[in-house]
């Protein structure tokens, strides 16, 4: 399994996972599909699939035109999400198959918007799987809570997204690293991985390359909104459940101006 990360719009990431053997390929949230076309011709790869992790424009808006650039291609989206284009709608435990060795397994994630999907994505035995979280789950963040709760998010990310594999890494849906980072600081300023993370995430940017992927064991470690199981966590924040402190850091964030 191979994965291409497609920089597009302003700080958005489109995907292109491939199947080796066949050189079958999926793309996510191909917002501007030329773009992912082009990545796919470079490679060889004949897409067959898209998975749109939800609605919005920045992630759903290509859907159309792929439609008519590759005929015949299968779009999937969260059955109660509304999705522009989509062909075929998945919901919590739906699985898809791409070439010989490649698994797809749909993942209700709720909050950011009420029907997104997370894809967690299985290739041969001896490599890694990666989960595409869209808008739910950032690098040292999570989405705003435009359709949902914080008792949504929190069972979206803390025990769907939470209980994947340690090493199972993670491609999200923007690039927002580096804030993510500072204000998970003014949560935690001490916590020693936070701050290397911070450091290797500017280096990164400022050479123009991604932060992306993380895993979610690193998240584990360095994400608030992932952390708020932890007693002396929610303490920080003033809260007595992981929930509240999951609202309350939300809030904090929401009105952070960085």
């Amino acid at each position: 399994m191979k994965i291409y990360h497609i920089p597009c719009l302003q700080d958005n990431y489109s995907y292109l996972i491939v199947d080796e053997s066949t050189k079958e390929g999926a793309a996510v949230d191909p917002v501007e599909p030329q773009k992912v076309l082009e990545a796919a011709n470079s490679h060889g790869v004949n897409l067959k699939l898209v998975l749109t992790t939800h609605h919005h424009w920045d992630h759903a808006g290509g859907n159309e035109e792929i439609k008519k650039l590759v005929p015949g291609i299968k779009v999937y989206g969260g059955s109660i999400d509304n999705v522009k284009g989509c062909t075929n709608k998945v919901q919590n435990g739906d699985k898809v198959s791409l070439g010989a060795d490649i698994n797809i397994l749909s993942l209700h994630t709720p909050c950011h918007t009420k029907g997104h999907i997370s894809y967690y994505v299985t290739g041969k035995e001896n490599e890694n799987p990666a989960v595409f979280t869209g808008d739910t789950l950032f690098i040292a963040g999570c989405g705003r809570f435009f359709e949902g709760t914080a008792e949504q998010m929190y069972e979206s990310l803390c025990v769907t997204l939470g209980s994947l594999p340690k090493p199972t890494q993670v491609y999200c849906g923007h690039e927002y690293t580096v804030k993510n980072l500072q204000f998970a600081l003014t949560i935690e300023p001490n916590n020693s991985r936070l701050q290397e993370k911070l450091e290797w995430a500017q280096k990164q940017n400022q050479a123009g390359q991604p932060t992306i992927p993380s895993t979610i064991e690193e998240e584990m470690e360095t994400n608030p909104f992932m952390r708020v199981d932890l007693p002396e966590l929610q303490e920080k924040v003033g809260c007595k459940s992981p929930v509240e402190a999951l609202r309350e850091i939300r809030k904090r964030k929401d009105n952070w101006k960085g």
